[in-house]
């Protein structure tokens, strides 16, 4: 189908804003499957998708997913993919970013984080202090590991790490097949530090300064304009029952103290 002359060219730009969590509002693969192949759709005329990225990461389950489907997508459909990081786009959002095949962000973005982090509470003195005994039965001589209600065992802590270091490892593993030669310092890279996007473009983190604006009036011309695509918002009566952003928050925090061990963020 031939382009309007007079119409004002318009470059899709899929939108990955939040945590990325598996929660009804935040990036994961169920929410984002369908305005993915939205964006795809709008791109395939042009042969190019920019990804509009504002995350400080999260769960490195759903990056992983959300990222190779991305990726297998502009694979399929010959689309080039162009990654612009805003305010953050740290640990699970620089895994989303590594997708493509171009990464820009702000000199002043925080860009980088590629480490994992975990952790919890302990309350074992606090219990003890109050008189409250700790009462618990498992089946399976590790399955109260890290229980935040009984001293520290060294043996869930070394457990523990070498989970974080294989999480640690493969994130590594992802920068590099995406990055490859780009990488300048891997040993700087890699040490969990975020970074403003002047140290990111230094170490090959990204590979240049500029926005979204920037680069589609290079790319397509002074008249072109974005067209955002993201997750449809709730219609009608769904609207009434949409969480606020405290109740968001919560819920994450939850989710996260309920399994502190495996995620990435900044």
């Amino acid at each position: 189908m031939a382009l309007n002359p007079w119409r004002a060219p318009r470059v899709p730009v899929l939108v990955l804003r939040g945590l990325i969590a598996a929660r009804p509002y935040g990036i994961n693969i169920r929410r984002y499957r369908e305005p993915i192949r939205r964006a795809f759709a709008l791109a395939r005329q042009r042969k190019l998708l920019m990804l509009a990225i504002e995350s400080p990461g999260g769960s490195p389950v759903e990056s992983d997913l959300v990222a190779r489907y991305i990726r297998a997508q502009a694979d399929i459909h010959g689309v080039r993919l162009i990654a612009v990081i805003g305010d953050v786009g740290a640990s699970g959002g620089y895994w989303l970013a590594c997708c493509a095949d171009e990464i820009l962000a702000n000199r002043m973005s925080i860009v980088g984080s590629i480490g994992v982090i975990g952790g919890g509470f302990g309350l074992a003195d606090f219990i003890h202090r109050h008189g409250i005994e700790r009462r618990v039965y498992t089946a399976g001589a590790h399955k109260a590991r890290l229980d935040p209600f009984r001293a520290e065992d060294p043996d869930d802590v070394l457990f523990t790490q070498g989970l974080l270091t294989d999480i640690h490892d493969q994130f590594k593993d992802w920068v590099r097949v995406r990055r490859g030669p780009r990488l300048v310092d891997e040993k700087a890279a890699f040490d969990g530090s975020y970074m403003l996007g002047s140290r990111a473009l230094e170490l090959g983190l990204i590979d240049g300064v500029g926005s979204i604006d920037d680069w589609i009036r290079e790319w397509a011309g002074p008249r072109a304009r974005p067209h955002f695509v993201e997750p449809r918002r709730p219609r009608g009566i769904g609207r009434l029952f949409a969480r606020s952003a405290t109740e968001a928050i919560l819920e994450v925090a939850a989710e996260h103290w309920s399994h502190p061990l495996v995620r990435t963020r900044l």
